[in-house]
Order: structure tokens, then sequence, then C-alpha cells
């Protein structure tokens, strides 16, 4: 207990230093625009810090040995969010209001209270899910929730669905929920489970090429049916973020799985043939196709219609542009030229404030949540926790890939939110169980055998397989 108790420490540690860090950020930003630092500038980073610290507490009691640098990585890109999102409020008001405006107001305020409700989302996960292979139960229940969150945004009415040309929201009344957010997880857990199962079969070569041993052609079944679901997300709810997250998260599940290149290959060779046919038929059919054609025409060349199509794309250019490398300071911006800033471009908008440097700092904080998970999974013991953990990880990092890719004119433009920066509860929620995942298998990983705990959840039809010659450990309640 005494290696638990000192990593749980370095937990508190980090954690204080991450809200010393969101609280000087708020403080800068209110020097910057009002000329002043208000008496209540602290009062974000200590609501962030009493909801932080309350999971900090739940880790030390329920996951006494999880990875000690999760929890406060997430809090800092949590709290800056936040942060950002009361500067753009302070932008929006009227320089005489600046100074009266309420802390807890506003899109910052409301991402506050978004941010207390996945917190104790992700500790109730923690609480009710104490082996993570107890999830594999509901595997196949899981599978067809993710597949009908995915799909209920493509068969609704554009009202109900559609924000800015992509059909991923349920909108009812005042209220939005972006089910895709939760789909992925649902998805994952059932990729892993079916991977466990057929891992043996789908690793058999029938030929080599190249030095490269390719599958069977009838074990192409699955990634073919993971294709044809990608290519549906892509076009009917015109998004190639969500098509791209669903199927690279399964490709390379599949590849952590079987260790086989070949698969790899296949899944690039897949996606992004079926992206050009999909750009080529909106350029000549239009149809269901018109959408991604119009965004991919968008990023080759933003600057042909600057005020129009592609204006959000070049204003997020040229904000990332204007920041240079130390950024012009937090607050000191104009991050309201570009549309929708607080939620598709929120790394665009906070990289001309904080520049190139500030950005990098941003990244390698996300690197590290996904090296994290990488070691959680390479040193978990079951075969299933290695693929959630190695697949939940992955999944993060092509998110964010996907994101900056849009952002800097890497890849055209997607719908996809920041994960932990940008506005809005669905995203939130679900990253937040997605840590809450991590932290879990961590603790699992970095357990000592004689102190394992918990139930066993194996796959029904025989014991858990082992991965990559790693020993299995079965606990038997």
């Amino acid at each position: 207990m005494r290696l638990a108790r000192s990593r749980r420490n370095a937990e508190l540690s980090l954690l204080l230093l991450a809200l010393v860090l969101v609280a000087a950020y708020g403080a800068i930003v209110e020097a910057n625009m009002l000329d002043t630092v208000t008496p209540d500038f602290w009062m974000p980073a200590a609501a962030l810090g009493a909801v932080f610290l309350g999971m900090h507490l739940v880790i030390r009691w329920l996951a006494p040995f999880a990875d000690p640098a999760l929890l406060p990585a997430v809090a800092l890109l949590n709290g800056i969010g936040v942060g950002f999102l009361r500067r753009l409020d302070l932008g929006k008001a009227a320089p005489v209001e600046r100074e009266t405006l309420a802390v807890f107001a506003g899109t910052g305020g409301r991402q506050l209270a978004w941010t207390l409700a996945a917190v104790v989302l992700a500790a109730g996960l923690l609480v009710l899910m104490r082996d993570h292979r107890s999830v594999s139960r509901y595997a196949y229940t899981l599978g067809l929730a993710g597949i009908v969150l995915v799909m209920i945004p493509a068969v609704l009415p554009g009202r109900f669905s559609e924000i800015n040309g992509a059909k991923l929201w349920i909108r009812v009344g005042g209220f939005s929920i972006q089910p895709g957010e939760f789909a992925k997880l649902a998805l994952l857990v059932f990729f892993a489970y079916y991977l466990v199962r057929k891992r043996e079969v789908l690793s058999l070569a029938s030929r080599r090429i190249l030095g490269i041993d390719f599958p069977r052609g009838r074990d192409l079944g699955p990634v073919v049916v993971v294709w044809l679901i990608s290519l549906l997300v892509l076009v009917f709810e015109k998004d190639l973020g969500t098509s791209l997250l669903y199927f690279g998260m399964f490709v390379v599940t599949l590849y952590i799985a079987t260790e086989r290149v070949s698969w790899l290959l296949i899944g690039l060779v897949l996606f992004f043939g079926g992206a050009y046919l999909a750009y080529v038929l909106g350029g000549t059919v239009g149809g269901p196709f018109a959408n991604f054609y119009t965004r991919a025409e968008i990023w080759l060349d933003p600057f042909a219609e600057p005020y129009d199509r592609g204006y959000q794309l070049v204003q997020g250019l040229l904000g990332l542009g204007s920041g240079g490398l130390f950024g012009t300071g937090p607050g000191a911006g104009e991050p309201l030229e570009i549309p929708e800033v607080q939620n598709d471009f929120i790394f665009a908008g906070i990289g001309e404030e904080i520049g190139l440097f500030g950005l990098t700092a941003l990244l390698v904080t996300y690197l590290l949540i996904v090296e994290r998970g990488l070691r959680a999974g390479l040193a978990v013991r079951d075969s299933f926790g290695k693929l959630v953990a190695g697949g939940l990880a992955f999944t993060l990092g092509l998110q964010v890939f996907v994101i900056v890719g849009g952002i800097s004119k890497l890849i055209p433009l997607t719908g996809q939110t920041t994960p932990f920066l940008s506005a809005g509860g669905s995203s939130l929620m679900a990253n937040w169980l997605l840590i809450a995942v991590l932290l879990r298998i961590s603790d699992a990983a970095r357990r000592p055998v004689t102190q394992a705990s918990g139930p066993a959840a194996r796959p029904a039809g025989g014991p858990p397989e082992q991965l990559h010659g790693a020993p299995t450990e079965v606990i038997r309640p």
C-alpha cells in the first residue's frame, strides 16, 4: 500500500500544479481584457479544484494503483477549456459589463456545470465497474447500442440532427446531444470482445507479398462490414471525421489483436478508396455525396471563396498564423473572428493567444494521455483489457489528429470536438468516461497480483486468451 499512497500523492501534487496553471490563465485573461484582475478570478479554478479533488479521492479509494498522470493531464486540458470559454464570454460582453459578468454565466459557466456532471459520471463508472472485464458480459448489447446511436442522427430530419452541414446531433427543443460520442465507447468494447474471440482466425495468413503476410479472403468480412458502416456515416451523416474515427478504431484494434501490418494496409486502402469514390460521386451525381464534395473543395482551396464557403477555415488559418511562436497572450487576441470558435475551431482560437509553443504544450499533454493509455494496455494481464486500453488511447489520439488536421488544412474539416476543450456536454461526458475506463485498467495493470480483487468476466466459450505472450490472470470470486 505504500506504493499506492506514493502514486496518489504524486497525482495530488500534479493536480494542484494543474489548478495553479488554470488560475494563472484566468488571471492573465482578465489582466489583458479588463486591465485589472478582479477579486473573483480564482473562483472557476476553485470550483474545478473541488470537482477534481473529489475525483482524486474516488481514485484514491477505488483505484489506488491507477496511473497518477491521467487525472492531472485531463484536469489541465479541461481547466484551460473552461478558462478559454469564459474568455469568449468576456469578449462577447460590452466593455462596461465585463467586470460584472458573473463567473458562472455564459458558455464558460455551462461548461463548468458539464464538467461537474462528467466527473460525477466518471466517478460513478469507477464505483460500478470494479473489474474492467465485467463489461465484456454486455459486449453484444453495447455493440447493438453503439450502432443504433450512430444511425439515429442519419435517419432524423435535418432540423433535428444537422448543425453546420453535419448530421451528428439529436436536437429537441433547447436540448441537444451528440450520440456518436458515446457510441465510440460502446463499439470499442464490442470490437475488443469480438477480436479476443476471433484473434487466431484473423491472424491466419494466405499469402506473403513483399514480406507482408496478408489474411485469407474469407476473413475480410468484419473489416468490410465496418468499412461499409463508416462509408454510410460519411455519406448520410456528412462527416469525414466520425467515419474515420470509427473505421480507424476498428482497424487499429484489429492490428493490436493480430500484429498483422496487412490489416493496417487493407484498412488504409479501403478507407481512402471509399473517400475518393464519395468525392467523385459528389462532383458528378451529387445527392448525399454533395456535402462531402463541398468540404473537400473547401479543403483544396479555401481562399477561392474566402468570404463565403472558405470563411471559417481561412479565419482559423489566419488566427493560427497571427499567433506566431508565443501568441498574443491569453485574452489579447481576436478569436471571435473565427466562426464556431467555441466548438470545432477552439484549437485555432486558443492557438492565436498562446502561440505555437503553447499549442505544442497542449498537444504534448494529449500525447501523455495517449501514451499512458497504451502503457496500461501493455501492462494489463488479460487480452480484453489490452484491446480496450489500446483502442481507447488510439481513439483519443485519432480524434485530436482529425481536429488539428482539419483546422490546419491537413485534411478536410470535420464536425468533431476537441476532447476536454470544446464546449458541449456530450463530448465532455464521453471522454471522461473514457478516462475512467483507462484508470480502471491501469489500476488492474499496476496492482500487485496478491492484491487483485473483483469478479472476473470470461468471454463466452472459454477462458480469456493471451495476447503478445502476456500471462493471463483469472480471478475467481
